[in-house]
């Protein structure tokens, strides 16, 4: 059966550590790639207040991530809609065989320029 919901692609920038430097310090590449099907949704009043209120920062939408998915979705920065978002938090992760749809993780995120 074809679930009627389906996601966007979004683009998330990943770090990869590719040395170090003298100082023993790690190096990193970063560089983008597309996640398929996840969910843009628009967060809850409260949601935006608590955030505000928390951390002085101001939730513009909350993504659902895809079951399977094993980017880091820690403070980093995602594309979609030809904008720029940077993540908030850890995404909070429920049970698999508890949800009964394709996306088992959400995220907060922030407008970025």
């Amino acid at each position: 059966m074809k679930e009627m919901i389906s996601g966007v692609t979004v683009r998330l920038k990943t770090k990869v550590q590719t040395g170090t430097d003298e100082f023993k310090r790690p190096i990193y590449e970063e560089s983008f790639v597309d996640v398929e099907n996840v969910l843009v949704g628009v967060p809850s009043s409260e949601d935006v207040i608590n955030e505000l209120n928390l951390s002085g920062k101001r939730i513009k939408y909350t993504l659902g991530i895809p079951k399977g998915d094993t980017h880091n979705w820690i403070n980093t920065e995602v594309e979609f809609w030809g904008e720029r978002y940077r993540t908030i938090g850890k995404p909070m992760q429920g049970i698999d065989e508890n949800i009964p749809l394709s996306w088992n993780k959400k995220v907060q995120v922030e407008s970025y320029d």
